[in-house]
Formats: C-alpha cells, structure tokens, sequence
C-alpha cells in the first residue's frame, strides 16, 4: 500500500511517498517552493535515482500538487507506473484545536471543521486545506487522511493548558494553550523508551524538540501532560526567529513606544526575535562559530537558549514527580553536540551523568549519550514526522 504525505505551508509542499508493505520504505520525496511568487521551485528526489528540478511558475497549491503528481510517474524520474498505485492520502494539519484529539479520515464535515480552526492558525490550516482539496480533485476517491500536530497534547490538564486570564475567552474563543510539535514528540518518546527499554507506559520522558521551531514536552506514561508552546508556536523556548517566553508588560511597552501596529508586533515576536534578534543570526550553527569565536552577541544567545531549554527540563521533571529519560530531536538537536552538552550541564542533581565523549560529534544517529552510571538517561533520537503521518494513514485506510 503506497501511502502519499504532504505537509502544506503557506508558501511550500513537503511530500514523501511512502510504501508500507515494504517496512515503510521512501520512494519518493521532495519540495515545492515560493507557491504564489514568480517564478517556483520543485526538487524531487525518487531513491535510486537522478534528483529532478526544475524552475517554473507554481501559482496555487493545487499546481503544485500537480507537479507532484507528474514527477512520481514520470518515466524518466517516476517511482509508479500510474495514479492508482497510490492508495491514501496524509497530511499534516497544523490545529485540530479541542475537536480533533486523534487522526481522522476526511470527509466534508472534517473540512468544515479544519475551515472553522483557520481562525486558531491563520497561516498554515488554509494552506493545510488546500491540500486536502487539491489532492480530492486530482485523486477523487482516494481517502484522504488528517493528521494534527495539537492532537497529542489533548491529553494535557486543566492546569498545564489553561491561562490566567477571564475565563470568558475560553469559553467563548477557546483561548488555551494547545501545543505544537505532538506528532514528533509522541515518536521520539515512544522511539526512545523502546531502545532504552522503557515500558513507555510506566515513564517520565522530557522530549527536546529543538529546531528552528522549538519546543519541549513532558511525556508521563505515554502521554503530553505539559509542552512549551502555547496557543500559538511563540510561546517557550527561544527560537530561531521567535522570542518564545516574554514579560507582556515589556512586549506592550515596545509597542507604544515604536507605535507598532498589529502587524508589525506580530513580525516582531515571531520573525525578527530569537537567536536573529538577540545575535543577528536565526541559524544556530552561525551563533555557535559565533560563540565560538568570542562574539558577545553570539554566546548570549547560545547561552540563554540552552538555559531557557534546562530550565524547562526541571520544571517538566517537578511537574511530573520524577524523570527518567531526556531525549533531543529535531534539526538542533539530532546535530548540535555543543548545545546538548550546555543544556545538561547542571543536570547532576536530577540524577544526570552525561556522557560528553559519547555526544562529541554525534549528529543524525540515534545514540544512548549518558553514562551508564546515569540514573536518567540522556539520548539523541531521530525524529520522523512523515512516518507518523504514513502510519496513521494506513492504519485509518487498511
């Protein structure tokens, strides 16, 4: 059974086709860039041979998706021989709000639904679903899957995902904290816990996604009881270009005082804040040569990123009455030792005995990074949203 991902943005279409009769080998996977602007870009990667791209003019999504479509049973760069080989459609849906708390076939009442959470994520669930549509229009008949990035952390307390706030804005507009990043954290927790011997079921995990996006999770038994984002990805940990957690008498403050119009205070928190607002640099390789180097500006980021992450780890491993295991995942994580040695610096007290000759040089592998002697293991686990993505959609379609 062949299985199609997409994870559409605002701007851009990830795919990966997926076989899963075949232990969900990759067949196929790739990007469609700049949708809407000028002049497109498409890079499609099918294994075992030539990568194919190509420059054109990609105006909707539904273009895109076409474009997908033609490379994958192309002749010269095709994977399958026709449309029919593809079985089910997957795709990422950023916010499934407090309706969706699993992944779910789509229909036109689910549609209605994602429509009616565009309000809670303006930038991605439209994007999301056009590619719902498009692929009903190009493929009818063929189930179509939503899988939703909140959906793991529906399992979070009243406590954990409430704000202090009048409680008419809940209510009345659902204002919560819900979470991103569930579809990772709920493979890696469960990834790590298997090769560590966990029973998954009876654990205290603190899952680091750290990437240009970033945020934490506090796993307990299997499910998100805590997470670092909140109603919107910009809250949390410092971020490539988000300011993650900030005082909102200092962020009003700004406002007033550089007469900043809703627009311009959004671009301000979530584009030009971060590791790019505190340094220059939204890459954390950039800030790392940086620090490196004896850059002021570079080692305040490095450093207040990695605090803001060890402090989260305490609050989660407090919240959850103990801890067992820390895993880092994602772009910064899978890659950057440095920054995972930082972070556990300090961590003795929770019963951490880090490894650092384990770490050094570890990058996209995953890999057991304390100490034997270590009460609390510390591991790198390669996350793979796609997978989970694949997976669902089969097992939902089968």
């Amino acid at each position: 059974m062949n299985v199609l991902v997409l994870n559409c943005g605002s701007s851009s279409i990830k795919y990966q086709l997926v076989d899963m009769a075949n232990d969900a080998a990759v067949l196929a996977k790739g990007l469609v860039e700049r949708i809407g602007l000028e002049m497109g870009e498409f890079t499609h990667k099918p294994t075992g041979k030539d990568k194919h791209y190509v420059k054109t003019p990609i105006p909707t999504h539904k273009v895109g998706i076409d474009l997908v479509l033609g490379a994958l049973v192309d002749e010269k760069v095709g994977v399958i021989k026709s449309l029919k080989e593809i079985n089910a459609c997957g795709h990422r849906v950023a916010h499934g709000g407090e309706i969706f708390k699993t992944s779910v076939i789509v229909g036109v009442n689910e549609k209605a639904k994602i429509k009616e959470l565009c309000a809670l994520a303006p930038l991605h669930n439209p994007a999301n679903l056009e590619g719902i549509e498009a692929m009903e229009a190009l493929l009818p008949g063929v189930p179509q899957v939503g899988v939703f990035d909140t959906s793991f952390h529906q399992t979070m307390p009243e406590e954990a995902y409430m704000y202090a706030i009048d409680y008419k804005y809940y209510t009345d507009d659902k204002i919560r904290r819900y979470g991103f990043h569930g579809t990772s954290h709920k493979f890696v927790a469960e990834k790590a816990a298997k090769l560590a011997n966990i029973d998954i079921k009876n654990s205290k995990i603190v899952s680091c996604h750290l990437g240009n996006g970033a945020s934490i999770c506090a796993v307990k038994n299997g499910e998100s009881v805590d997470t670092s984002m909140g109603f919107t990805p910009v809250e949390g940990l410092v971020m490539g270009t988000r300011a993650g957690d900030l005082d909102i008498g200092a962020f009003l403050y700004i406002c007033e005082k550089e007469g900043l119009n809703m627009t311009a205070a959004n671009n301000m928190i979530n584009k030009k804040s971060g590791l790019l607002g505190l340094s220059g640099h939204a890459d954390m390789r950039e800030v790392c040569e940086g620090k490196n180097a004896g850059v002021k500006r570079d080692t305040i980021a490095f450093n207040l990123f990695c605090n803001r992450v060890r402090k989260y780890i305490g609050a989660y491993a407090a919240t959850m009455g103990g801890l067992d295991l820390i895993l880092f995942t994602g772009g910064i994580g899978e890659n950057a030792d440095d920054v995972r040695e930082k972070i556990c610096e300090g961590l003795e007290f929770l019963g951490v005995d880090f490894n650092k000759e384990a770490n050094t040089g570890i990058r996209g592998i995953d890999s057991m990074l304390s100490k034997p002697s270590s009460k609390v293991k510390v591991m790198m686990i390669t996350t793979d949203e796609e997978y989970v993505i694949a997976t669902d959609t089969y097992n939902l379609t089968k």
